[in-house]
Order: structure tokens, then C-alpha cells, then sequence
């Protein structure tokens, strides 16, 4: 029970720490951090709680993570169903102490600011489609379990992994921000989704789908390049 509280708290943490720095402050031009900061606030939140809970939990944090783990042989199919349900639930938590918080300004309306949601078409950042937000979905979610998978690998420098992954989150986010609202994480979507309660719902199923397909394409991708050569006779 103590791995799902701390998938829990640190799912939590990143849809609080993420979500909020869009919800909070980037929709105020005048406090500056904007895309980037965004960025850097989901990277710092798997960066800290990487080395908060990593030795408890892992630190997935995210449905597609935990699945990619799996089908790359770091991880028992027997846990995904409860380290998913920890992070969702985490998520969902964080979702509304982030309702509440935000709803303590005189006129915000999250069905009508996007509270942070992901989304494609009308409710991309940039207006691009279900198609281009589907590949790149799949593709930086790809990439970020290559890195978590060759950061974690027990050849790497297991000090600096946090710092690697952080960053490659960081790095997912200022490219995917106007595509998507980036996801990357089923978790994450889930959360302030059912917040925004309208067209964000409608959308979810993209925001599963392609994190998870994304993750396993990934897994594959470093269990082939990551593989030991035999040694030679």
C-alpha cells in the first residue's frame, strides 16, 4: 500500500504542480512564465518527486509510464491495475484542490478557460488536427519512456536519472504545448478533464490511447538497442 500512496501523492503533485503554474499563473501575461514555464514546472514535478519517492514507488506518476515498464520487463503486469487506479485517483485529487483554488478568483469558469485540458481541432493550442495530435502523442510519449528506460538502466548513472527524466519532460512539453496542451499522460488528461467537464471528456480517449501506444513502441524501441550482446566464447 505504501507504493500506491506514493504513486498517489506524486501524480498528485504533478497535475498540482503542472496544471496549476497553466491554470494559475500563465493565464496572467504579466507574471511572465509562460510556455516555458510550464514546461519547466511538469519537469520539476517528476524531478522532485523522483528522488522524493523513487525508491518507494518507482515514480511512474502516469498509466502509459507504468505500462511502457511493463512490456519493457522493468515492471509485474500484477501492479499496473493499482499503481493506474493510485495515479488516477491522484490526479482527480489534484484536479479539484486546483478547482477550488482557482475558483477563488470572481469570474473563472474552467469549462470555458480549458482548465489546462489537452485537446486537438478547435481545443488545440495552435488549431492542429486529430491526426498530427495523435503522432505526436505517440511519438513524445515514445521518447520519454527511452530515456526513463536508459536513464534507469542499471549501466547508467543512477544519481543523475531524475535530472534526465525531468528534462526530457520538460523538453516533450515546449514542443507539444500548441499541438496538444501536452499529455504524455493518461493520468494528467484525466484529471483536469472531468473538471472541465465538455469537450475536454470528449477527447479523453486520444489522450489514453496514444500515451499508452507511444509507451510501448518506446519500450520496444530500447529493449533492442538497450540489449546486452552476449558474451563472446
Amino acid at each position: 500500500m505504501k507504493k500506491y500512496a506514493a504513486e498517489l501523492i506524486g501524480t498528485f503533485w504533478l497535475v498540482l504542480g503542472g496544471c496549476g503554474s497553466a491554470v494559475l499563473a500563465a493565464a496572467f501575461p504579466e507574471l511572465g512564465i509562460g510556455l516555458l514555464g510550464v514546461s519547466l514546472a511538469f519537469g520539476l514535478t517528476v524531478l522532485t518527486m523522483a528522488y522524493a519517492i523513487g525508491h518507494i514507488s518507482g515514480c511512474h506518476l502516469n498509466p502509459a509510464v507504468s505500462v511502457g515498464l511493463w512490456a519493457g520487463g522493468r515492471f509485474e503486469a500484477k501492479e499496473l491495475a493499482p499503481y493506474i487506479v493510485s495515479q488516477v485517483v491522484g490526479a482527480i485529487i489534484a484536479g479539484g484542490v486546483l478547482f477550488i483554488i482557482a475558483s477563488g478568483k470572481t469570474g473563472f469558469d474552467a469549462a470555458a478557460s480549458g482548465f489546462a485540458s489537452n485537446g486537438f481541432g478547435d481545443h488545440s493550442p495552435g488549431g492542429y488536427t486529430m491526426a498530427a495530435a495523435l503522432v505526436c502523442e505517440i511519438v513524445m510519449t515514445a521518447f520519454f519512456l527511452i530515456v526513463i528506460l536508459g536513464a534507469t538502466d542499471k549501466r547508467a548513472h543512477a544519481i543523475g536519472a531524475p535530472v534526465a527524466i525531468g528534462l526530457c519532460l520538460t523538453l516533450i512539453h515546449l514542443i507539444s504545448i500548441p499541438v496538444t496542451n501536452t499529455s504524455v499522460n493518461p493520468a494528467r488528461s484525466t484529471g483536469v478533464a472531468v473538471f472541465q467537464g465538455g469537450w475536454a471528456l470528449g477527447q479523453l480517449w486520444l489522450f489514453w490511447i496514444a500515451p499508452i501506444i507511444g509507451a510501448v513502441i518506446g519500450a520496444m524501441i530500447y529493449k533492442f538497442i538497450g540489449a546486452e550482446d552476449a558474451p563472446e566464447e
